[in-house]
């Protein structure tokens, strides 16, 4: 006779294989790696620059800015797309909101632009 839990075994299984595969891989690559730096082998490899500077570098405010900027007009396009699959259904009523949806963007792009924060240099 079966249980109800029986079901879930394949789940069970999928799960617990994606736990020990990456630990099975970090494992193998580390008894497995090469162990022998060499100047060579520290050398830039695709980029041809030599870094400079650390890695933990802080970044300027303005970077960050520019990505939030990003985020908020790129979510704009993710509203755009399922508007002009459904534009001839929605008619008169659903231009006008994109109008209004629209116009709130580019009001929101004039503010941001008269406050310089996409002036880099500043």
């Amino acid at each position: 006779m079966s249980t109800p839990l029986e079901a879930y075994a394949p789940i069970g299984l999928a799960l617990l294989l994606a736990a020990l595969l990456p630990l099975a891989l970090s494992l193998a690559a580390t008894f497995l790696g090469p162990r022998r730096p060499s100047r060579v082998k520290s050398e830039p490899f695709e980029c041809g620059s030599v870094s400079t500077g650390s890695a933990h570098e802080r970044f300027a405010v303005k970077f960050y800015v520019v990505a939030l900027l990003f985020i908020v007009f790129d979510v704009e396009t993710v509203f755009l797309y399922p508007w002009a699959v459904n534009f001839k259904t929605l008619g008169w009523f659903g231009y006008a909101e994109m109008l209004v949806f629209a116009a709130t963007l580019v009001v929101g792009l004039i503010y941001i632009w008269k406050k310089g924060a996409l002036n880099w240099e500043s």
